[in-house]
């Protein structure tokens, strides 16, 4: 079964008390991190981290709570928070010998990427988001019918017990409803790395809750400080966006441009799985970053 990212090393690296990260390092050059969105692992990366490969050093890591890292308990609104997890990226990349990288997160991790990002714009030097909005945007934009879509997000920001019950009763089928959905070719996720998704997802039910927990809560919080102090990504950003802003009614580009005065926004023809399902295009993209 395909699980690691051919001609990488694994490295198992502890980046706070008790948390260690399970990650994938590969090639020579300037360092670019990948964060894996959900319900996915490092392993999404696969395709495109090869490629950046060939003149970078590529770090993909299973998120907190995620994969085969550390899972540590929700202990309170902190454990899962963007914050946490954006330190944890940190103190991977610090571990590794990078005070300063380009980072790239698709989904979820494109949440930590953004907020490793705000926190630390000295560690950061380029910022890719694949197909999300900022957190603080993203619940702003949701409502009426048109929020149905996001129905998981409303379930596991639900306080701690149904949620996890709920999922863990049928995990198989909750989370491969989303690979079904989400993929536009369903072909860029084989059976094996969909058992490999599935597997990690089933292992992970509380923490994989507790993550999105805590984009309903003190993830927001933190957005609102932000947005109250004036605060801006002062890297070059680059965001890849399916084209569904105009159908749920709202300006994904003029959203982000409120984040980030240098900003790439592109919208894109693929499914949300887009570093799977047009990897050449996403390593285009982020090399194109690079440059600027």
């Amino acid at each position: 079964m395909t699980s690691v990212i051919p001609g990488f090393e694994y490295q198992r690296v502890p980046v706070a008390d008790g948390v260690a990260l399970h990650a994938a390092v590969g090639g020579t050059g300037r360092p670019v991190v990948l964060l894996h969105g959900f319900p996915q692992t490092h392993l999404m990366w696969r395709h495109v981290a090869a490629d950046l490969a060939a003149d970078h050093t590529v770090i993909c890591p299973d998120l907190r709570g995620y994969g085969a890292s550390d899972k540590p308990a929700e202990a309170g609104p902190d454990t899962y928070a963007k914050r946490t997890m954006g330190a944890d990226v940190v103190a991977l990349a610090r571990a590794l010998g990078h005070d300063r990288f380009a980072l790239a997160g698709h989904d979820r991790g494109a949440l930590v990427a953004i907020r490793t990002a705000m926190d630390h714009p000295r560690a950061v030097s380029h910022l890719a988001s694949l197909d999300v909005l900022p957190t603080l945007d993203m619940w702003d934009v949701m409502h009426g019918a048109s929020a149905a879509v996001g129905f998981h997000l409303y379930l596991m920001a639900q306080p701690p017990g149904l949620p996890e019950r709920m999922i863990a009763a049928s995990a198989d089928a909750f989370f491969g409803h989303f690979l079904d959905l989400w993929a536009r070719d369903p072909a860029a996720i084989p059976a094996e790395v969909r058992a490999v998704y599935l597997d990690a997802c089933r292992a992970a039910v509380p923490s994989i809750v507790a993550d999105y927990r805590a984009s309903a809560g003190i993830d927001v919080e933190h957005d609102r400080a932000d947005r109250a102090a004036g605060r801006q990504l002062q890297m070059p950003v680059t965001v890849l966006q399916q084209n569904w802003g105009a159908a749920l009614g709202f300006d994904a580009a003029a959203i982000w441009r409120a984040w980030a005065p240098d900003l790439r926004h592109e919208l894109v023809e693929h499914g949300h799985f887009m570093a799977e399902e047009a990897p050449a295009d996403v390593a285009e993209e982020l090399r194109a970053l690079l440059t600027r």
